[in-house]
């Protein structure tokens, strides 16, 4: 027996469309959520490994403008770090602690939703077992205990229907919620070791940049005349002067 999904549902009765809502609803919350985590997953090795080339060197608008360029709450904190790097150790710990626990609601968003769904599919499940046993025995009541089978089989099929339908929108959310609280997991340790790192990274010291030997052979090349030693012009001047003093004796 072929039937289309709508005869499920009307077959199925309301907690059958109940059920078909809650699947669609799960599955919109568990896209949303995929794509949303897959933008926040960067390359936290590469990025960083770039902020500290920039950082060691000085050039601190230019690592800032390199995080405005990238995506996700572990970028937003390396940011506030730079940009606050001014503050004491301690303080700037303090900071990027209160800026990761701004992006954890973010990253939490929705979730609960696919949790609840999750955990009460079964439970309406059960419902529409009850409310089809129900119609079941309500229609042999009605027929003094010599009901035909066709008359028995909607309340039946709506128990049986309803059971299934609840298991196969509760089964594929709770393995969806498990495999999104890993992805969440992967966020919040990436988030924690960038705060811990960009703590370390501002309070070192930019690389000062030393003379190579060409550079310090230039350097003498072009010392002022100051530097030079004096000729010995001054001594014969001195001698000149001496031999037209002694002129001056009579002979």
């Amino acid at each position: 027996m072929n039937l289309s999904l709508f005869e499920i549902i009307q077959r199925g009765g309301p907690v059958m469309g109940l059920l078909f809502l809650c699947s669609v609803l799960a599955i919109g919350v568990f896209a949303e959520r995929l794509i949303f985590f897959h933008r926040c997953s960067i390359n936290l090795n590469h990025f960083l490994k770039g902020i500290t080339n920039l950082l060691r060197q000085g050039r601190y608008d230019e690592a800032v403008e390199r995080c405005d360029e990238a995506y996700g709450p572990a970028v937003k904190v390396v940011q506030t770090g730079i940009i606050k790097r001014e503050l004491p150790k301690s303080e700037l710990r303090e900071v990027l602690q209160e800026a990761a626990q701004l992006q954890i609601p973010r990253l939490e968003s929705n979730m609960i939703l696919l949790s609840t769904i999750a955990s009460i599919a079964p439970l309406l499940g059960l419902l529409g077992t009850v409310i089809g046993m129900f119609k079941t025995f309500e229609q042999m009541n009605i027929s003094v205990g010599a009901a035909p089978i066709s008359d028995l089989s909607g309340g039946i099929w709506e128990a049986l229907m309803t059971a299934a339908a609840g298991l196969m929108v509760a089964i594929p959310c709770y393995v969806a919620y498990n495999y999104l609280t890993i992805r969440l997991n992967a966020i919040v340790a990436d988030i924690e070791r960038a705060g811990i790192e960009i703590v370390q990274l501002v309070n070192e010291k930019p690389e000062t940049s030393q003379e190579t030997p060409a550079e310090k052979k230039v350097v003498a090349m072009v010392q002022p005349e100051k530097d030079k030693k004096p000729d010995a012009k001054p001594e014969v001047k001195e001698d000149a002067d001496k031999e037209k003093r002694i002129n001056y004796w009579p002979k």
